[in-house]
């Protein structure tokens, strides 16, 4: 069903995180929300045209104010601190899914960083970003999808648009990723030049 906004009614784009929450916490107004894949993706805002302008002008004049600045910029640091703690958090608990031997010492620590810094960043997207499931899982589906990657064909692919193939395949690689770290776990780590692993850290 198409509903149509009330003539009076604004539509404010994402954007202004601020803006946004004292709209919906205002009063009356249609979020717009656009469904692509899993993810879900903001689109604005419905609401009255006057009340949205006295909302602007009341941020302009907070945020024109010196102490809002400073608040921002304490904000930003406290963020800044918790994302750099993440990240160590993060890449410890890669380094203990992998758990690999001390003379693989050196091979575990570069994947636990290349797998830190890719999954990790703000905004990235990844399995990294979320809470919903404990940190070690969440190590875990990094290493592995950093592998399918990194270590296969998958991203070159050409797989069938039959529901589950997909599911399927990203499966069955990650049967290949488990069995190639268990070798490194054993000590049975291939040495060779062709090792898929190696390979891609190099």
């Amino acid at each position: 069903m198409v509903r149509r906004a009330p003539d009076d009614w604004t539509l404010v784009p994402p954007g202004d995180a601020a803006l946004t929450r004292r709209i919906k916490a205002g009063g009356a107004c249609w979020v717009v929300q656009e469904r692509k894949g899993r993810r879900t993706f903001s689109r604005g805002v419905w609401a009255p045209a006057d009340r949205v302008a006295a909302i602007r002008s009341a941020l302009a004049v907070e945020r024109a104010d010196p102490a809002h600045e400073r608040k921002l910029a304490a904000a930003a640091a406290r963020r800044e601190r918790a994302q750099g703690e993440y990240v160590v958090e993060f890449r410890q608990a890669v380094l203990r899914f992998l758990d690999f031997p001390l003379q693989h010492h050196d091979l575990a620590e570069d994947l636990a960083q290349r797998v830190a810094s890719h999954a990790t960043p703000v905004g990235s997207g990844t399995v990294a970003r979320t809470r919903r499931i404990p940190v070690e899982r969440r190590a875990e589906a990094a290493v592995i999808a950093w592998l399918r990657h990194q270590t296969s064909a998958y991203d070159d692919m050409h797989i069938p648009r039959i529901k589950g193939r997909r599911r399927e395949t990203r499966r069955m690689l990650a049967e290949r990723s488990r069995e190639l770290l268990d070798r490194y776990r054993s000590g049975r780590g291939n040495d060779e030049a062709d090792c898929p692993l190696r390979s891609a850290l190099t």
